[in-house]
């Protein structure tokens, strides 16, 4: 044997091949893998994840007061009962997704530490081939297989996303994103500024609002919260009557469910009613007299961005007691002991939190090829928010913006079990979503319509998103109460399915 028959052989050895392979073991990934072993049993996969442990988000950010801004029940599994209170905390959360790993032994099937390079689809073996380096100490290895579950989430876990305002070099204080969070940041009776209106604005300033000499909280402009108790009568009284947690967690998911459902037909028919009565609930901690118009109403209407749970009122109860306040005004610029802003104010600061949202992460920031040519996503089209046209064997799980993240990836997990025993019985290696004949005319529009959602990151990010038709099929219509019948009915041989 020479030389290189050698290396090709060595190299060969060094590959790992599954049937299936999950990238990302947080929320998604530690499902998708449960719902795999549970409904195609006998198939080989494996769960490639970048960081040292699972968890996803929940393991990425480490501020103060780090919660869910959705209810447990539903952004739980639909598999494992939640038993605390609807709005939890990461470490509630990872300890959650630790029994899952436990309870169906899936710990042996992740392999952390692995950050995928390139992914390349060949057609002549059917096969992907995956490069990838350990974070911790460069090594690289190969890895093929037959079908993708990109499970890795949205966002960019590396860094989020600060904005450049004029005179950020010439400040002294230290400046801060959540995101990358230092451990140990001495933040007691500091001023501290809280830039951003979004749910980690609103957890953090409550968290560290009792530690700071005080935190205000800068916004451009408003957003809405629900302010309410961080609890869930109808769970504690079926507790109370000794029903089953299995039947607690499905009667209660249920009825979130349903009532999410109401709130978001009224936000969409009746937004200025439900405008009326999300301020009722900000003004019943801030009275009266506080401006509320300026600071808590928002231009926009009711559910085009998302809407956070305030557990407990906690930020308007900070605002109350005097440790914290709300500004809402523009940068002009920084300024060596704080922040100038447009109406002239300035806001002294010691620390600076920029607590303004994340980079849009598609897929991975992995090199993607089909066949020896690069794949520009968004000159694709998304069949129903999780395929794409030209790309075989791949599901995208992204979830919902109106309701809980892990409905979705519950219903992909269903979905791709199905398909991958759907090909097993046609004797196919490929699946890829093709445009059909009655489709070749359809208008192509942006991933998500501007005018329905729009928060930030998905609007400095829309140019590297799929395209969406205007038939149900090619759409994240981001109605989960339609797809929970949609998508266990898809027929797996319509045209829009291409296997060979």
């Amino acid at each position: 044997m020479t030389g290189t028959e050698t290396l090709a052989v060595q190299a060969k050895a060094k590959t790992q091949h599954f049937d299936v392979i999950i990238v990302g073991a947080g929320i998604s990934g530690v499902g998708s893998a449960y719902h795999l072993i549970q409904q195609s049993p006998g198939t080989s996969f494996t769960v490639l994840e970048s960081q040292e442990s699972f968890g996803g988000t929940w393991h990425t950010h480490r501020y103060p007061g780090i919660r869910s801004d959705s209810d447990l029940y539903t952004f739980g599994y639909r598999f494992k009962p939640w038993k605390g209170t609807p709005i939890a905390t990461a470490e509630e959360i990872l300890a959650y997704m630790g029994e899952v790993i436990d309870d169906h032994d899936l710990a042996r099937h992740i392999q952390y530490k692995t950050k995928i390079t390139s992914a390349r689809w060949s057609s002549q073996d059917n096969l992907w081939t995956l490069e990838t380096v350990r974070t911790d100490t460069g090594e690289t290895a190969s890895f093929t297989t037959n079908f993708l579950w990109m499970c890795q989430g949205y966002f960019r876990h590396s860094e989020g996303y600060t904005p450049e305002w004029p005179g950020m070099e010439t400040y002294k204080g230290l400046i801060v994103h959540p995101q990358t969070w230092p451990e140990n940041l001495d933040y007691k009776g500091k001023k501290v500024v809280v830039i951003g209106s979004g749910a980690t604005a609103a957890t953090l300033v409550p968290a560290i609002a009792a530690d700071v000499e005080h935190v205000t909280l800068l916004q451009r402009s408003p957003t809405y919260f629900i302010p309410g108790r961080n609890a869930n009568e109808l769970a504690d009284t079926l507790r109370e009557l000794e029903i089953d947690e299995n039947w607690v967690h499905e009667i209660v998911r249920k009825k979130i469910l349903f009532d999410q459902a109401a709130f978001t037909r009224r936000a969409l028919e009746e937004p200025e009613s439900v405008t009326k009565d999300l301020l009722a609930g900000v003004r019943a901690f801030l009275g009266e007299d506080y401006d509320v118009d300026k600071h808590f109403t928002p231009r926009y209407r009711p559910w085009r961005q998302r809407i956070a749970f305030v557990p407990n009122g906690d930020l308007f109860q900070g605002i109350a007691s005097g440790k914290a306040s709300v500004v809402t005004d523009e940068i002009e610029a920084f300024t060596q002991n704080g922040i100038l802003l447009k109406s002239g104010e300035t806001l002294e600061a010691d620390i600076i939190v920029t607590a303004t949202g994340f980079d849009l992460n598609v897929l991975g920031d992995i090199d993607f090829h089909i066949d020896g040519k690069p794949l520009d996503f968004s000159q694709t089209v998304n069949y129903r928010g999780m395929m794409f046209t030209g790309v075989p064997n791949l599901i995208w799980v992204f979830g919902y913006f109106r309701a809980s993240w892990t409905l979705r990836a519950d219903l992909i997990g269903d979905f791709v079990p199905r398909l991958l025993n759907h090909m097993k019985a046609k004797g196919a290696k490929r699946v890829v979503p093709a445009l059909r004949p009655e489709d070749k005319d359809m208008v192509l529009e942006p991933w998500i319509d501007p005018e329905n959602f729009n928060p930030g990151y998905l609007m400095r990010g829309m140019h590297l998103l799929p395209k969406s038709g205007n038939k149900p099929e090619w759409r994240h219509t981001q109605d989960y109460w339609a797809e929970k019948d949609e998508l266990p009915a898809i027929d797996l041989d319509d045209k829009a399915f291409v296997y060979e």
